[in-house]
């Protein structure tokens, strides 16, 4: 009996860390708009994992070298304004960055979308928002 209790619990341990790992597994993550591209991935690290957050992997792309213009990340984490990772004009930068919210152990929510820095005259020309949320 005690050998039937352990492989289950064996068995279910093991098809529980199946589901965890599926639930944190790495997705492709494409965001462009005319001027600008990120192309990478992104994954929620596991709560056991400091930070624990939102870790995306990619490139921030200037496409249109010529107009004069850099580009940048836009983030937004729960609770918290806005942030920037700025890129480099008419170069592409490597993006390795974990979003997260330092109060919680667990962050929920993260906005994100790739922006063109057009001056301070004329408004900044983004893609989509994307709301990235953990289940």
């Amino acid at each position: 009996m005690r050998k039937l209790a352990t492989a289950v619990v064996a068995a279910g341990l093991f098809f529980g860390g199946m589901g965890v790992a599926v639930a944190d597994s790495t997705h492709e993550l494409v965001m462009t708009t005319p001027g600008v591209a990120f192309i990478g991935t992104y994954q929620w690290q596991p709560t056991t994992k400091v930070p624990s957050g939102l870790h995306v992997k990619g490139q921030l792309r200037d496409e249109d070298k010529n107009d004069g213009h850099n580009v940048y990340l836009r983030t937004k984490v729960e609770g918290y304004q806005w942030g920037h990772l700025k890129g480099v004009q008419k170069k592409h930068i490597k993006v390795d960055k974990v979003f997260y919210d330092g109060a919680v152990l667990k962050t929920k929510e993260v906005w994100m979308h790739a922006c063109i820095d057009r001056g301070s005259l004329r408004p900044d020309y983004c893609s989509p928002e994307r709301l990235f949320s953990r289940n």
